[in-house]
């Protein structure tokens, strides 16, 4: 079923939806929860919570077309949500390194105007992606927005880690370089 006649679904509040997109999508959402959490009982449970989290927020979103991106996105925030909650002490290593490797070339919040800033940092770091090659920007997404091991990665590309590693420096250390030309302070 495509994306469109699941969020028809959604917007006509039949509970099929829900059923279609687990169908559709379950797996991809439970691993992307699964590489944040990195325990299968509480990544289904994130993913069951996405569903629920959809079927409040459509309508009023309607995502059309991008239906995997927007539950992907709801899964990710529920995923570092329960991160945050159950190891306040102790965090996932992994989480840990991938969030100092990205303030190594994200600004700064600045409380107030951090709101207002968001859209345009989004904007800069859309613009950024976009200008690089396929495969650059798959490694980048991969690492950073679905949490994938670098051998994960090196299996996927067939890269080796040293690549995969360099390859991540370089385009943080490019992302550094293109936000501060933008105007943001690192």
């Amino acid at each position: 079923m495509e994306d469109q006649e699941i969020v028809e679904l959604f917007l006509s509040r039949d509970e099929s939806a829900l059923f279609h997109t687990q169908q559709k999508y379950g797996a991809r959402l439970r691993r992307i929860a699964f590489g944040i959490l990195g325990d299968l009982n509480s990544a289904e449970e994130c993913e069951n919570d996405t569903y629920l989290e959809a079927w409040n927020l459509i309508p009023p979103h309607e995502p059309g077309t991008y239906l995997f991106a927007f539950l992907g996105r709801i899964t990710r925030h529920l995923a570092i949500d329960e991160c945050r909650r159950s190891s306040a002490q102790k965090r996932r290593a992994v989480f840990c390194e991938l969030t100092r490797e990205m303030e190594e070339c994200i600004p700064a919040k600045n409380g107030v105007e951090e709101a207002a800033d968001a859209e345009a940092l989004i904007g800069s770091v859309n613009r950024f992606l976009s200008g690089l090659s396929e495969t650059r920007r798959r490694v980048f997404v991969r690492r950073y927005w679905f949490f994938d091991p670098i051998s994960d990665i090196g299996k996927r590309f067939g890269f080796s880690r040293g690549k995969v590693k360099t390859m991540l420096f370089r385009t943080r250390a490019a992302l550094r370089e293109y936000l501060e030309k933008e105007g943001y302070t690192v």
